[in-house]
């Protein structure tokens, strides 16, 4: 939208400052609503959950004020009538949504699924808006009356705390994206794609020659006209919340976008992570660190392929393993005893259940068999910097500066001390990674090139790519067959069995945020594609995370 179109803010700073007002404000309004006393002594005081009458009866008081277009009435019943008064009333303003027809379905206990018909004008321009929501009715916490849970999602699923719904001219043309074959690229058959499809828009709509249309869109929190790059200290890690689209009154025209992304790796990532909950995966061709493939499969919308940040497990191992033998403290065949248990800073590590000690074990036999104890062993050797100059000077990662295209996280290994350092080893602590990490982690073990990874190609708009020296010969050499090994007789042999070609993996679990089962992580290489999973509560990455980029390795092509 253009920037002098006003957007009203959903449950915003007013929404909290307001909390506590909202429950309270029904004793002003008890008479408007029909549930207060009117003198005749005092008002009975209802406790717990509200009945199914009361459920009933607040919604369809809600819904009707909500057709009528009146946001005061209609606000009045939730819980926190300030912040939803703003949403409904540019639900009917800045957006021009009128003729609202809702139709409850059945409820279910306190929640009321419902149907919304409308219609969208603007400009003498006009176009049906139809979708499913839901809300649910607590009682006041101070008022004890039976009011809607506010919550944007009420007004529509896709709105989050922040958002604003306008109508009006879009604030970039629409793009045609295509896949580096020309294949069209739409989030109805990616549906992954849909939140990058939509910040690839916002960047480069205008550099991609097209027209603007008169869209219905959400306008996330934060987000600016115009698709600015961010480009402050943290690199494009910061989510600058394209406009989404919900109805298009008048087409654009679109302008065509070339992205590195493949339509046969994106299909096979899509059908990987559908069937993993809180599932990402992003693949990448380690000869050029183009992107082929980003997929999400999570509830909550967000893009943990790219923006993750958590725990990578013994993925990590992999840095760790090139740390270790380019400061010259082993070799792939030199020694790394697997010792049952090992201390660092009186903080106790343990192997994963069943693994069998091996005390004459080399480091290729320890990353195989993702023993963490031949690894929390090299605590006290390394410096407590040594992992982070390696993350950064050889893989490129933690400097906040890489230019994919999108926004993007670039991992995050710290200098820590203690026993964050022998954490650090095995992928714990304060070591954070995405799915995209991983994969360009991946890459750059194949290869000995750090390329930094890019969605659309860095002459479109004369972007610097992250730089990192790489590594040697030697090492790439150690590592590719530690990884092989570990795909072929390793802990990631039965997930990568059948994979025919140059193949190599990693296999890693990690806890997290005081989870009872770990995060799920594998990261592998077919040939020249290279993919990392990470599938959050999904165990052993053996579990979860293995047949994801097991699937994509091997259907990519």
């Amino acid at each position: 939208m253009r920037r002098g179109v006003k957007g009203a803010v959903m449950g915003g700073v007013c929404a909290v400052m307001l909390g506590g007002a909202g429950y309270g404000a029904y004793n002003f309004v008890s008479a408007l609503n029909g549930d207060g006393g009117t003198g005749g002594g005092p008002a009975v005081v209802k406790s717990g959950p509200p009945s199914s009458t009361e459920v009933k009866e607040t919604a369809a008081k809600f819904f009707a004020a909500w057709e009528k277009g009146d946001a005061s009435t209609a606000a009045a019943y939730t819980d926190f009538p300030e912040a939803a008064r703003e949403l409904l009333t540019a639900y009917g303003g800045d957006a021009h949504i009128t003729d609202v027809h809702i139709t409850p379905g059945a409820t279910t206990g306190t929640t009321v699924p419902f149907t919304v018909k409308a219609t969208v004008s603007y400009e003498g321009k006009t176009r049906p808006l139809s979708y499913e929501s839901r809300l649910d009715v607590v009682r006041g916490k101070t008022s004890y009356r039976p009011l809607v849970d506010w919550q944007p999602s009420v007004v529509h699923p896709r709105l989050q705390k922040g958002d604003t719904l306008m109508t009006g001219e879009s604030a970039t043309p629409p793009i045609e994206a295509v896949d580096r074959d020309g294949k069209v690229l739409t989030p109805e058959k990616y549906p992954s794609l849909g939140p990058i499809l939509d910040e690839l828009r916002k960047r480069y709509g205008e550099k991609a020659g097209g027209r603007a249309g008169v869209e219905l869109v959400i306008r996330h929190a934060g987000a600016e006209a115009g698709g600015e790059e961010e480009t402050g200290g943290t690199g494009e890690t910061g989510e600058t919340g394209a406009d989404t689209t919900l109805v298009t009154l008048a087409k654009g025209r679109p302008g065509k976008l070339h992205t590195t992304l493949s339509a046969s790796a994106q299909a096979a990532a899509e059908g990987a992570v559908e069937k993993y909950a809180d599932s990402s995966l992003v693949a990448v061709k380690p000869s050029t660190g183009e992107i082929l493939a980003v997929a999400n499969h999570r509830d909550d919308g967000f893009d943990a392929a790219l923006l993750g940040e958590r725990p990578p497990g013994s993925t990590m191992k992999i840095i760790s393993a090139a740390a270790l033998i380019d400061n010259g403290l082993t070799t792939a065949n030199g020694p790394a005893p697997c010792p049952p248990s090992a201390v660092s800073e009186s903080q106790t590590f343990q192997n994963l259940k069943g693994l069998t000690p091996d005390e004459h074990a080399t480091l290729s036999d320890s990353f195989a068999r993702s023993c963490n104890t031949a690894f929390v062993k090299f605590a006290d050797e390394v410096e407590v910097d040594t992992l982070t100059k390696e993350a950064q000077e050889r893989f490129g990662l933690g400097q906040n500066n890489w230019r994919i295209g999108v926004p993007s996280f670039d991992g995050r290994v710290p200098a820590a001390g203690g026993s964050d350092t022998a954490a650090a080893l095995i992928g714990q602590g304060q070591v954070q990674m995405s799915p995209l990490n991983m994969a360009s982690v991946t890459a750059t073990a194949m290869t000995g090139a750090f390329r930094q990874p890019v969605i659309v190609p860095l002459g479109l708009d004369h972007r610097e790519p992250a730089r990192a020296r790489g590594l040697s010969q030697s090492t790439v050499q150690q590592l590719r067959a530690m990884m092989n090994r570990t795909a072929t007789s390793g802990t990631a042999a039965g997930v990568m069995s059948g994979l025919g070609g140059n193949i190599g993996a990693k296999t890693g679990s990690a806890e997290a945020d005081g989870q009872a089962k770990s995060d799920s992580w594998f990261t592998g290489y077919r040939n020249d594609v290279a993919a990392a999973a990470m599938v959050q509560d999904g165990g052993h990455g053996i579990d979860a995370a293995g047949p994801i980029v097991a699937s994509v390795l091997r259907n990519a092509g």
